[in-house]
This record gives structure tokens, C-alpha cells and sequence, in this order.
């Protein structure tokens, strides 16, 4: 009896130590793998359905984890920043791994019927200073029809929506929100023109001032003062001209 328990408690022995060491060379062999990998990094992911073209908010992502060898730095987002205020280009699904050729920067215009026309510095197209977004500009046209060169105001306080560039080294370009009737114009004068100036304008309006708008705009019309009291002048005593008539005698 005794013989027996002593041979069950050697192999509970051996089967202990057997399984120590099989346990140790699976985590030398794991943690091999994973140096062979080079760890594990975050990259978001959706968290449920996303619509198309629709602003990605913080409560609509999530993370997961894969090994660095497969991280595509290129593609792949690791930050949060790179996700605010983007929207998708394609539907997302839950747990869909989302990539940096599936965002576009959102755009937030004054109104959805407006439209942001770039202009780029060039021969034709010269600013005269440095813009930012939430500037305001004036356009300055300058053309030659029949022979007659001519200079005017195209458009008052057009808002920039974003500028490339906070640098007069830097700056590249600019866009300029307006009505797409007014982009229309806008870009026939930037291929046809002989001269573009962009004006830096004061910032705050509220809204761009069409000139043909602004000259249709009916004049005020000053309403007459209303007729004073007629005022006696003084009557000067060395003035021989003016003499005081007697009344005739009853």
C-alpha cells in the first residue's frame, strides 16, 4: 500500500515539473513570436455603422490591437486626432478597420449650397497679403475688351475657408467660399482674366457683397425739411435802401 501511494506521488511529481517546463517553453516560444512581430499596437476601428460623408464622432470608434510588423504607418490610424473631424468617404460597418484613404477632411461651409473655389498664386493671380481662415477678401479684376483695358471690384468680402500657408514663404493658395452662381463667375475670371488681385478685407461680416447686388440697391432719397418760420431780418438804421412807408391817413 505504501509502495503504491509512493509511486503516485512521484509521478504527480514528474507530471508537475513535465508540465513546468512545457508551460516555460511555450512563453519562450510566445514571447519569441512576438519580438519577432515587435509588439502590439492600437489602431481604430468602428465601433458600429457609419453612414457615408457624415462627421465621425469620438462615440463611433473604437481600438484594437495588432502586431507592430503588420502596422501600415501610411494607412493605418494609430491617433485619435487624424479621425476628429473627418468624415468617411465609404459606409463603415462594426469593426471595420479604418485607413487614412477612406478619410477627407470635413468641411464646414456658412450654407450647403455654397461652394470653395481654390486660387493659387501665379502670373494671373497675385495676393497682395497673407490670408488665413476666417479672412475676408476683395477680388480685383483687371480686363481688356476692345481694346480698352479695364479695372473694377468683382467681389467685396468673400470668407476664406482654409489657406495653405500662415507664411509669406509658405503660403501656397487659398480658398474662397461663395454660391455656386457665383463660382461660376469666379472661375471664368480666374482662367479668362488678364489680372486677378486678391485683397485682404476686414473680417467679421456676416455675408459677401455681390457689386452688381450692392449697385442695384435703390439710392436713399433725402425727404425735404419741413419749412421753417419766416425769420424778420434786423433792420440796420444806417441802411438808406429799406425806408418805412407812412399808412395813409383816414
Amino acid at each position: 500500500m505504501l509502495e503504491s501511494k509512493r509511486r503516485a506521488a512521484i509521478f504527480l511529481i514528474l507530471a508537475f515539473l513535465l508540465a513546468v517546463v512545457a508551460g516555460f517553453l511555450v512563453f519562450q516560444k510566445v514571447r519569441d513570436l512576438n519580438s519577432e512581430l515587435g509588439g502590439m499596437t492600437k489602431i481604430y476601428v468602428a465601433k458600429g455603422d457609419i453612414p457615408v460623408r457624415t462627421l465621425i464622432q469620438e462615440n463611433q470608434i473604437t481600438t484594437m490591437e495588432i502586431p507592430n510588423k503588420f502596422v501600415n504607418k501610411k494607412q493605418h490610424i494609430t491617433k485619435k486626432e487624424d479621425l476628429l473631424n473627418s468624415v468617411s468617404v465609404v459606409p463603415l460597418a462594426k469593426e471595420d478597420v479604418i485607413t487614412k484613404n477612406m478619410l477627407k477632411p470635413a468641411t464646414n461651409l456658412q450654407n450647403e449650397n455654397n461652394r470653395l473655389v481654390a486660387l493659387y498664386p501665379s502670373e494671373k493671380i497675385q495676393f497682395d497679403q497673407v490670408v488665413s481662415p476666417l479672412d475676408r477678401v476683395d477680388i480685383i479684376v483687371s480686363t481688356e475688351t476692345d481694346g480698352q483695358p479695364t479695372t473694377e471690384i468683382f467681389m467685396r468680402d468673400v470668407p476664406v475657408a482654409w489657406a495653405d500657408g500662415d507664411k509669406p514663404e509658405d503660403f501656397a493658395g487659398a480658398a474662397l467660399e461663395v454660391s455656386i452662381e457665383d463660382a461660376a463667375k469666379l472661375i471664368h475670371v480666374q482662367n479668362y482674366a488678364d489680372k486677378v488681385r486678391i485683397l485682404k478685407a476686414n473680417v467679421g461680416k456676416e455675408e459677401a457683397v455681390d457689386p452688381a447686388t450692392e449697385q442695384q440697391q435703390p439710392a436713399a432719397v433725402e425727404q425735404p425739411a419741413a419749412p421753417a418760420e419766416t425769420a424778420v431780418p434786423p433792420v440796420d438804421p444806417a441802411d438808406t435802401s429799406l425806408q418805412t412807408q407812412e399808412a395813409p391817413v383816414q
